[in-house]
């Protein structure tokens, strides 16, 4: 049964705690492959008919249109695997034969174990960070922790606060929170539900991603008034997280009033076989220097290969690895 060998083909993605997990058209049908970090997997390839009853059924299952196969579509779905709900976030899209390809994004709702930090001292800035009210940002590639990153930091420093989340969609469920989602259909938005939840007065906010500019002048607005906003902007370095916000309208100003540091990181393989999570932080002196444009921006890369090279004498990871991440 085709859904016999997509629990099978999920369960060991899962196992293996990939990212995503592709079904790519070729020739003779399919391959179905799977991401861990930087690397992917082959699981099977099989043929055309096979491809569409796999595509049909995990439509199906994210309340998607079977018949539509050439535009984009995007749905999601829970999968059960042994004790855990693994949350699964589906788009489809096909190619100018009609061939249709889907991709199928993780995400693990676990968060009892911790993310490895590959330099201890590195969290704990970011807990200092969070001694005040004002706005903490986070950056790096899809996949690379930061949700996690976020609650973990939320519940570390939670000590009986409230905290609520507006996130698009909820990736990871915790019951100590109030967590919101987004659904523009029905016009909760980043910035109306921001609206909404600053009537239930909470001491501490995580919006899942900063992505236009009336959410971030509503994310400035909510830090002004005295709340712990924990936020993700797409940028490619930690000074650059900074000039994406100015892109969206947030004067230099306002960040020097409420930002209090922004954190960029990334995934990385260990010498033990598994991941640990390295970070570049701006706080401090040195977030106020880049405010003020005092900063060499070269300085960030070479604070980013220093970081790697303490983690290649610690043994923590390899020199080769560390090559793939400079």
């Amino acid at each position: 049964m085709i859904e016999t060998e997509i629990q099978e083909m999920i369960k060991i993605c899962v196992k293996n705690r990939a990212s995503d997990m592709y079904i790519i058209p070729s020739d003779k049908g399919c391959l179905v492959k799977y991401r861990t970090l930087n690397n992917y997997h082959n699981l099977n390839s099989y043929s055309e008919k096979k491809m569409i009853q796999m595509n049909n059924f995990l439509k199906f299952k994210a309340n998607m249109i079977l018949s539509e196969t050439r535009r984009p579509q995007f749905g999601t779905f829970q999968w059960q695997i042994e004790h855990e709900k693994v949350n699964c976030r589906i788009s489809s899209v096909g190619d100018f034969l009609g061939r249709e390809s889907i991709v199928i994004r993780f995400i693990y709702s676990n968060t009892d174990v911790p993310l490895l930090q590959l330099l201890p001292n590195q969290f704990q800035q970011l807990i200092n960070a969070c001694g005040s009210g004002g706005l903490i940002l986070f950056s790096g590639p899809m996949g690379s922790g930061k949700t996690t990153t976020m609650y973990q930091l939320a519940e570390m420093i939670q000590n009986q606060r409230t905290i609520l989340t507006i996130e698009d969609p909820v990736e990871i469920q915790n019951p100590n929170f109030i967590q919101l989602q987004v659904n523009d259909k029905a016009n909760m938005t980043y910035a109306e539900l921001l609206k909404v939840g600053l009537r239930h007065h909470p001491d501490i906010f995580i919006i899942g991603e900063i992505r236009d500019e009336v959410t971030a002048n509503a994310a400035i607005k909510a830090a002004m008034s005295g709340h712990l906003i924990l936020s993700t902007v797409h940028a490619r370095n930690a000074v650059g997280t900074i000039k994406r916000l100015e892109n969206l309208g947030v004067s230099r100003d306002d960040l020097n009033r409420t930002l209090q540091a922004v954190s960029y990181q990334r995934l990385i393989e260990t010498t033990q076989g598994g991941s640990g999570v390295l970070f570049d932080i701006l706080a401090g002196q040195k977030l106020e220097s880049v405010l003020e444009g005092t900063f060499n921006q070269k300085i960030v890369l070479e604070r980013w290969h220093d970081s790697l090279d303490q983690c290649i004498k610690k043994n923590i990871i390899t020199i080769e690895t560390a090559n793939n991440f400079k």
